[in-house]
């Protein structure tokens, strides 16, 4: 899923191309689709299209990437890196930008355990996957950027859907769960996996939105970098806990090892049947903290706060047992 999104005449529309046909909206009395390409130099736009939007543009949010933890190098690479650092350049020449705002994530951290400041960066941490590193090596090009353009840089936990309806563009992060309970519910008993006592930081879509947009817009937000996660997470046993029983009306027993789960993920056909990626496990065991102190200090008095896990959990898994064989949400397994 790629997304970009910049006004003041001109807004977000997405694209479901890897690549990013980036697609805009113009915001005035008709729509205008534009399409670019971020991995290519000036965003493959028109000259003409360029000078407009050089002129008019106020805000950018910088949402295009590769989210999927089992990408493969190169593909990262290209739209995560190369990406970030064509949309780090185009936004250096808008005349009247009073805003960017790139979209990072919380993994960024990548292995690294306790607490996680949201004016860390640079720590010389390993990473879990291609998608961390790649999002931490974009991040870092930000930084950079923070320089010279007014800067916001947002780090999610892992999104699930609506807060009140449930609804997402994806099953993946706890969905993938909800893929294994769906394929083990035949089973007399479904035992947890792993002791479960890392963070299981999930935030709803809407939440994400709303602080974004607020952050975005407060002078108080330029050259912050802010961690959009749950202040008050619960650990992964309790969320798996929480999804049996609401998705099967079921309680966990007995205890697998996340490395067992891991060695069966390796078999592709295991996985696909499933409905998981190997990746995932990685974060059953990672202890890390991801401190959100400045996000909500400015956040105060927007009325915007991250709902507990448990207010969401019934129509997001409600959301998933009436679409999860619509095969366009579901992740394509390798």
């Amino acid at each position: 899923m790629c997304m970009f999104w910049f006004y003041r005449s001109w807004c977000l529309r997405h694209s479901r191309s890897w690549k990013d046909s980036t697609k805009w909206i113009h915001s005035s009395k008709e729509d205008v689709l534009i399409e670019g390409d971020i991995t290519q130099e000036h965003l493959a736009l028109a000259t003409s299209v360029v000078e407009e939007l050089q002129r008019e543009v106020t805000h950018v949010f910088h949402l295009a990437a590769i989210y999927d933890l089992a990408v493969e190098e190169r593909r990262a690479e290209l739209v995560n890196v190369g990406g970030t650092s064509h949309v780090n350049q185009w936004v250096g020449q808008l005349e009247k930008l009073e805003r960017y705002v790139y979209f990072s994530t919380a993994y960024v951290a990548g292995k690294r355990e306790g607490l996680i400041l949201e004016t860390e960066l640079e720590k010389q941490q390993s990473f879990k996957n291609h998608y961390e590193r790649t999002k931490y090596e974009a991040e870092v090009l930000v930084e950079k950027v923070k320089r010279t353009v007014p800067t916001t840089i947002i780090r999610p936990g892992i999104v699930v859907g609506h807060s009140q309806t449930g609804e997402t563009i994806k099953f993946d992060g706890p969905y993938f769960m909800m893929n294994f309970f769906d394929k083990l519910k035949f089973l007399p008993l479904i035992p947890y996996v792993g002791a479960g006592a890392a963070q299981g930081n999930f935030v709803p879509v809407d939440y994400i939105i709303q602080a974004t947009v607020y952050l975005a817009h407060e002078s108080k937000g330029v050259g912050q970098t802010y961690h959009l996660t749950d202040p008050r997470p619960y650990t992964m046993k309790e969320v798996y806990r929480f999804i049996l029983e609401e998705q099967l009306g079921r309680k966990p027993r007995g205890m697998i090892p996340v490395s067992l789960v891991k060695r069966m993920l390796r078999y592709a056909p295991l996985r696909k049947w499933a409905g998981v990626e190997q990746e995932s496990m990685d974060y059953f065991t990672c202890q890390a903290i991801y401190d959100s102190t400045q996000a909500q200090e400015d956040l105060k008095g927007s009325g915007i706060a991250c709902p507990d896990f448990k207010q969401v959990l019934t129509p997001i898994v409600q959301y998933y047992l009436e679409n999860k064989h619509d095969q366009t949400k579901q992740i394509h397994i390798h």
